[in-house]
């Protein structure tokens, strides 16, 4: 295994290991496909203010990323064929997230600013379940990674478009890279009114490769949150996706976030 991969999986069987202890089994199983990334750079003291966790920065900047991907097979970790069948409503969605980067009790994790989806059922359940932000969103999202194509739409208000190279090879980010701090994360972090929880998930590494993202409409973005007037676009990864990605139940942080 070469160094690359090696670091990437030793952070991976940490977050495995630590899913185990803590949850012994998954709560939900889901494949989460054709996932695009683009990062922005924040400073602290303009993001801060509106993330009620410690953000966990880097070289000493902030970041925010906008994911688009595609959940599929949202299933119950237990259960069998019933519980993929109650499940059936939320078992497939298109997300826009938008998660900045935390740390809470030395955890690192992201936590949700905002996600999109173009599930209604899912924007019902999302926020009583897991506290997560969810709005509902009319998204389409065309990636053709052979033909070098990838293009997206959020709504009326924001759009892109990303070009990656038609022999792209997908691997693991690089040890202590930038990459990997936005993209190798096992907890997440939500507020819902009042109410702060977290919960773990677990996957193999993200398979990536960077390529050039273009916004053409950001007023989703513009219109939705002061600190992004300071945001700075500084790239983005796009990954095929990770299968059998496994996620926790919920559970409720009775201390501050921030003290």
């Amino acid at each position: 295994m070469n160094p690359m991969a090696e670091a990437a999986a030793n952070i991976c069987q940490v977050a495995h290991r630590r899913f185990l202890d803590c949850e012994k089994r998954p709560l939900l199983i889901g494949d989460w496909t054709r996932a695009l990334f683009i990062h922005y750079e924040v400073p602290v003291k303009s993001l801060q203010p509106h993330v009620p966790f410690e953000l966990d920065p880097w070289q000493g900047n902030a970041f925010v990323s906008l994911v688009a991907f595609s959940m599929e097979r949202l299933r119950p970790g237990m259960g069998g064929a019933i519980g993929r069948w109650l499940l059936w409503p939320f078992s497939n969605s298109e997300f826009f997230n938008v998660r900045t980067y935390v740390r809470h009790r030395d955890i690192p994790g992201i936590f949700f600013i905002s996600e999109w989806l173009n599930n209604r059922c899912s924007v019902l359940a999302g926020p009583i379940a897991y506290g997560l932000p969810y709005q509902f969103a009319r998204i389409q999202y065309k990636y053709l990674p052979a033909r070098g194509q990838m293009a997206g739409t959020v709504g009326k208000s924001f759009d892109y478009t990303a070009d990656i190279s038609t022999d792209a090879s997908f691997e693991v980010s690089a040890a202590g890279s930038l990459d990997e701090f936005l993209l190798e994360r096992y907890t997440a972090f939500t507020c819902h009114g009042r109410r702060l929880r977290y919960f773990n998930i677990w996957h193999q590494p993200w398979p990536q490769a960077v390529v050039a993202a273009h916004i053409g409409d950001d007023r989703l973005l513009r219109q939705s949150f002061p600190w992004f007037a300071h945001a700075e676009l500084i790239g983005a990864n796009y990954s095929p996706g990770v299968r059998n990605v496994w996620m926790a139940a919920p559970h409720r942080i009775s201390a501050p976030a921030l003290v």
